[in-house]
């Protein structure tokens, strides 16, 4: 039965029309819903139809969005220990040493508020078990725990491998984590440098480095060889700077480092920060963009594959 309120309700408010805006909101949840439930095989070919506006060729793979999601799909055991955030520590120090990871603070079993207490003034929450999981805290005393836990919770409650099919981070166990807010001189977090390896090509390193300026404010991404000479594309949704950075002084030496990184893994995107001259590892990437990164000019999606099919078995 009816509330006296209820019936006021429908006798002097009736319900308004949904919005087109809610309307929206409804059709994205159910879209949500549905693809949840779609095999990989098919998530996928949807998906970079969708992003990149054909559908891929998986039985022979080409462009290095195909290749990609090929990755996604028949992963490397080892991807999974190498994409973990926290596990992958230990191989980047033996391969070039601790002064290179960026200091942890903490690794909690549970976020409570005596953890959030004994944080610095200033840190990055972060998790481990997928992409975009990251909250830049400059100032502690703007945010509260409540707010950081309700964050910390849906990360740790989202299942990062449903969100694009890429299986190497279903084993992953979500783990909540905080690292020193790495500043440059300026008072600005560094640009990430994802630096994507092919390899060698006549005794040179054969990297694409997309460099991501400015990440939390006005992001821009701009791509540089090998040699820092800008190069003319796009890749993602993020405009070009105006104009090309200057190199960076330690630019052979950040080279090396991610070259080592990579040894032995095939193709790989190494990201990398460095701040006034220092270098600290970021993550390994096996499957950047999860196969569905738009490039403009278009034909780079075939050259980048031919890259990847060209270089020697890992």
């Amino acid at each position: 039965m009816s509330t006296p309120d209820e019936l006021a309700h429908a006798t002097h408010f009736p319900a308004e029309a949904p919005t087109e805006k809610k309307r929206g909101a409804i059709r994205n949840r159910l879209v949500r819903g549905v693809k949840r439930f779609l095999p990989d095989y098919v998530f996928v070919m949807i998906s970079h139809r969708k992003r990149v506006g054909r559908f891929p060729n998986l039985r022979n793979p080409t462009t290095f969005n195909e290749i990609v999601l090929d990755r996604c799909l028949h992963p490397k055991p080892v991807w999974t220990t190498l994409t973990d955030k926290l596990a992958v520590r230990d191989y980047v120090a033996s391969k070039v040493g601790e002064k290179h990871l960026i200091p942890l603070i903490a690794v909690p079993d549970v976020f409570t508020r005596e953890v959030f207490d004994s944080l610095p003034a200033s840190f990055v929450m972060k998790a481990n078990h997928g992409c975009g999981f990251v909250k830049v805290v400059r100032d502690k005393s703007t945010v509260s725990f409540e707010q950081l836990s309700h964050l910390a919770d849906e990360w740790l409650a989202t299942d990062f491998y449903q969100a694009s099919r890429e299986r190497h981070y279903r084993p992953i166990k979500p783990r909540l984590y905080f690292e020193k807010l790495l500043l440059d001189k300026s008072g600005m977090v560094p640009a990430d440098l994802k630096m994507n390896i092919f390899g060698r090509k006549q005794g040179e390193p054969f990297i694409y480095t997309g460099v991501v300026s400015d990440r939390f404010g006005s992001p821009r991404h701009d791509f540089y060889d090998a040699r820092w000479n800008r190069l003319d594309f796009e890749l993602g949704g993020y405009p070009r700077s105006t104009v090309p950075a200057p190199p960076l002084p330690n630019w052979d030496e950040i080279v090396r480092i991610a070259s080592v990184l990579s040894e032995g893994l095939g193709y790989v995107r190494v990201d990398l920060y460095a701040p006034d001259n220092e270098i600290f590892f970021g993550e390994l990437t096996f499957t950047p963009g999860a196969g569905v990164s738009r490039f403009t000019p278009d034909d780079l999606d075939y050259d980048w594959g031919r890259l990847i099919r060209e270089m020697p078995a890992s």
